[in-house]
């Protein structure tokens, strides 16, 4: 199940993940604990740019910081991306589903045209589920 999260902590996650170099932190992260000053030496960027992207990342609560000594350590939450790729499963679920039963529809030999009108428009009538919840079937 789909941990409730507020349309806002979605959202800051997928902007997080939209950016490449964001990404790429995260990816460097999973695999091991690495210093702010290690991950600014790996981009063509300066040291400043590469704060500012782990502090998106920080905010999103994808990655963890920590104070050890003068060096700031970054870890990517595993736990978060688990979330993040739930809920994305969660949508996928949903739209196999539909997908499904509008094949099984149209694989109908007799299936009425009209009968196939009343679906696609109560479909396209459905309100958009809340970001913040798992979408569920009808």
């Amino acid at each position: 199940m789909v941990e409730q999260q507020s349309d806002a902590d979605i959202d800051r996650v997928f902007h997080a993940l939209a950016d490449a170099t964001r990404r790429d932190i995260v990816r460097r992260t999973l695999v091991t604990e690495q210093s702010v000053t290690q991950l600014a030496a790996a981009y063509a960027m300066s040291f400043a740019a590469v704060s500012k992207h782990i502090a998106v990342l920080a905010e999103a609560r994808l990655i963890t910081k920590r104070a050890e000594g003068r060096v700031r350590l970054v870890r990517a939450d595993p736990a978060a991306l688990a979330r993040a790729q739930e809920l994305l499963r969660s949508y996928e679920d949903l739209w196999r589903g539909r997908i499904d039963r509008l094949d099984a529809l149209l694989a109908q030999p007799d299936a009425p045209a009209s009968t196939i009108r009343a679906t696609r428009a109560a479909r396209t009538a459905e309100p958009d589920a809340p970001a913040s919840t798992p979408p569920t079937e009808p």
